[in-house]
């Protein structure tokens, strides 16, 4: 696996993006398809992994990891207090507990 990061604060945009972009929002498949599929093993390839999925939101990804490391009640998650609640909210989903942590 690729020791690769999706930088989040700093986004390179060029015309073949748009260009893609515009294709699916004028196909029969904005949410669904061979686009998605084809994404997913572009995934798939970049970061060297047999599986992906593709979800609508960040939102939507917490729920799913929590989810996928089968947290319960009675574990005890630690996470950063400067956050987004749905970070927090996906621990609770799961009846765990999120424990607030800091450098200090």
């Amino acid at each position: 696996m690729k020791n690769s990061v999706i930088n989040y604060g700093q986004h390179f945009i060029d015309q073949q993006d748009i260009k893609s972009v515009v294709k699916v929002l004028k196909s029969n498949f904005l949410t669904q398809g061979k686009s998605v599929k084809s994404f997913e093993l572009n995934l798939n390839s970049y970061f060297g992994s047999k599986y992906s999925c593709i979800v609508s939101n960040g939102t939507a990804a917490l729920y799913l990891a929590a989810n996928a490391l089968n947290w319960k009640k009675g574990d005890i998650i630690f996470c950063s207090p400067i956050t987004f609640l749905a970070g927090s909210n996906s621990i609770l989903s799961q009846k765990a507990t999120p424990y607030f942590i800091d450098i200090e």
